[in-house]
Formats: C-alpha cells, structure tokens, sequence
C-alpha cells in the first residue's frame, strides 16, 4: 500500500483539490492571530501553482454545525493566504454546487481559488457520500495536507479520496507521517520519554496505555495528574478530578508498574483559590490546603521531570502542565519547554497549546518537529494510521 506525493502526480494544467487546515485562531474584531496552519500548507499550495495547476483549496473554519454562519467564512483566510503567497488569490461564496464548478472552469493554470467553509454543509462533518461526489466534480487530481484533522472521518479528507484514481499528500502531510512514524517502533530501553498534560484522562486514555509498550518514562503534569494522584489515595484540596476515570487511572499505575516504566506525577503545585487569582502560593502533596486549587506543577516536580527529560534520547510532548495561558501558572510549561529544547534528545510536539508553549520559551526553532495536528499526532501515534491517511493509500 502506497501513498503518493504530489510531486509524483501529474498536475499540469489538471485541477488539482488541495485540503488544507486553515482554521486559524480569530480575535473578535475578525483578525487572524496565528498565522501557522496557512503558512505550513503553503509550499505544497506554492509548488501546484508553479507547476501550472488549476488549484482549488478547501477547509473547514470553526464549528458552524452544518450551518451557513457568516461569522465563520473562509473569505479573511483566503485573504491572508493571498498576502502570505503574495499572488491574486479568488475566493468563492460555495464549496459545491454550480457555482464552484463554473468557477474552476474559469480559472487558469497557475491560479488558486479558495472556496467557502466546508462545514457550512452537515455532509462534511456526516462523511456523506453524496457531498464527497459534489465536491469530486471540482477536481482530477486530490491532495490531503491536513494532517491535523485526518483522525477525523470528514467526507473532504475521507470519502472524497476514496472516489477519486489520482490522489496523494502535500509535503505538510508528507512531513507528519515521517517524523511521527519514527515513533512508534520504539520498545523500552530505547531512551523514549512522553510528556502528557492537559485537564482531563479521558481524553489520553488510549495513547496512555499505548505508550506503555514503548515509553521508558512517562511525565503526566496538567489537571489530568489530579486523577493519577487521586488514584493514589491522594487529594489536593478543590483541584480538579475526574471521578469517573480514578479506576482507569489506577489500571495505569499497575501497568506502568508492571512495565518498569517510570510514570511520573507531580510532587509539588503552584495553587490558588481560582484561575483568576493573581496570589500563589507552592504546596506539596501532603500539605495542600483544603479550598485551594493546583493550576500548575510546582519548582519540586519541574526539577525532578527536568532531570528525566535529560536522560532521554527521543521525547514527545502533548499537552500544558498547568494553565499556561494565564501568567502565574505558566511557570512549569515554559521550564520545562526550556528543558525539552536544550535537551540533546530528538523533540517532538503535538498540538497547538505545545506549539504556543514552545514559542513562549523561544525554544520552537529548537524543537525537531512540531506537529501541527493536537489530537491527530496522538491518534497516529496511538494507531499507526488515520482514517485520512488510509483513503490516501492505493
């Protein structure tokens, strides 16, 4: 089974479906704040127009529900793009129907047209067969480079390639699978040390209890540790826990145990009485104030995770250790950023509070990949696939 690149396809003059994921951050007065996801796609977008292909790009932007929401159109994106590429960039009011093929049918070789929301229509999210036929009118040739939403089984990144002969990846996606597939051949003794934080278990389960084949070391920070603690016997005040997932938790100490895995929970916190609160104060686990709440991994538990993330030689890293976004609990996140970054090992981060993470400590351009897929790199790792990368195959 292969996946094509597009530099293997013939897209001269074709027209050439180009999936993106350009649902960018927006600040209320309807600014792009973060740039990133158009910029990864464009030397893939770049490379079909120098080529002469007729290209058509197509993304998603926020969560309209299937609904035709004005405030979640593709036409500031299609801007932004054209100024990134510093090219005429068209954009069009519809992503199938009459109007989209007429426009594909006027446009020229060498020239992008972006065309409205693909979630505007329930069929996307629904991986309808029938909206993937619509939209396969648009093109000859399909190109996913949205790794970041390719765990998912949208009809534009799963039915939509499955109907179509010619069809491969753009170099973003190209990248994604490279760098993430080196990491899941590893088996224990190989120096491979995960990071997970992030507010809840729940939605680490599965890559948890994967990387316990393969991880020497696993540091778990973020509110999700209060339920590994609190499998332990161990309670911090009012700090969050998912009652319902102490069980599984405690299934994960015993079979990181069993392993010889070193699973690591925080030792220390950075606490207060809300995430509003501008006054800290660092307890330990066995003095922690009954009303306060841990935002953040504490000086104790960034020296010890520190001291293991310099023992690895391959480390990935999904999730905050603590509510980075606000200033008094970032403190943990960017130590350890810092660490992961001068560290000798061979970095990986997945998702975008990583990203930001990392950028926040200026550590980025040290960082060997950074994927542009949170849930998606977690999936790929977990499973060694994605249902957008399958349809991909031939």
């Amino acid at each position: 089974m292969v996946i094509k690149s597009i530099r293997d396809l013939a897209i001269r003059e074709k027209r050439v479906f180009i999936r993106t994921d350009f649902n960018v951050p927006m600040d209320k007065q309807g600014n792009i704040t973060d740039t990133t996801r158009i910029e990864a796609a464009i030397p893939t977008i770049r490379y079909a127009v120098e080529h002469n292909a007729r290209v058509i790009v197509a993304s998603h932007f926020g969560r309209p529900d299937g609904q035709r929401k004005p405030e979640y159109t593709m036409e500031p994106v299609a801007a932004k793009l054209a100024e990134l590429m510093g090219i005429e960039v068209t954009f069009f009011e519809d992503c199938i129907g009459m109007g989209p093929q007429q426009m594909v049918r006027e446009i020229k070789p060498g020239q992008v047209l972006v065309l409205e929301n693909l979630r505007f229509y329930p069929g996307e999210g629904d991986n309808d067969g029938a909206f993937a036929k619509d939209l396969a009118k648009l093109c000859d040739v399909y190109i996913n480079d949205a790794f970041g939403v390719s765990h998912r089984k949208n009809a534009s990144v799963h039915a939509l390639p499955l109907l179509m002969e010619t069809k491969g990846m753009g170099f973003l996606m190209e990248k994604e699978i490279t760098e993430l597939g080196k990491l899941v051949n590893f088996k224990h003794g190989d120096g491979f040390t995960a990071i997970l934080g992030g507010a809840k278990v729940s939605d680490k389960i599965g890559i948890i209890r994967s990387l316990l084949d393969s991880v020497d070391a696993l540091l778990i920070g973020g509110a999700m540790a209060y339920t590994f603690l609190a499998a332990k016997g161990i309670t911090l005040g009012r700090s969050l826990v998912e009652k319902d997932k102490v069980t599984v938790a405690a299934e994960i100490l015993k079979g990181a145990e069993a392993r010889k895995v070193r699973l690591l929970l925080p030792e220390d916190h950075i606490a207060a009485l809300s995430m509003d609160d501008t006054e800290t104060q660092v307890f330990g686990n066995k003095d922690f104030p009954a009303d306060m709440i841990g935002f953040d991994i504490g000086p104790k538990t960034v020296k010890k995770y520190a001291a293991e993330i310099g023992k690895a030689k391959t480390i990935f890293w999904n999730g905050p250790m603590g509510v980075f976004e606000k200033a008094p609990f970032a403190k943990g996140s960017v130590a350890l950023a810092e660490a992961v970054g001068n560290s000798e090992a061979h970095t990986v981060t997945g998702g975008g509070d990583s990203v930001s993470m990392m950028n926040k400590a200026g550590v980025a351009s040290k960082i060997g990949h950074i994927s542009t897929g949170g849930g998606a790199s977690l999936e790929f790792i977990q499973d060694k696939t994605l249902p957008g990368v399958e349809a991909l195959k031939e």
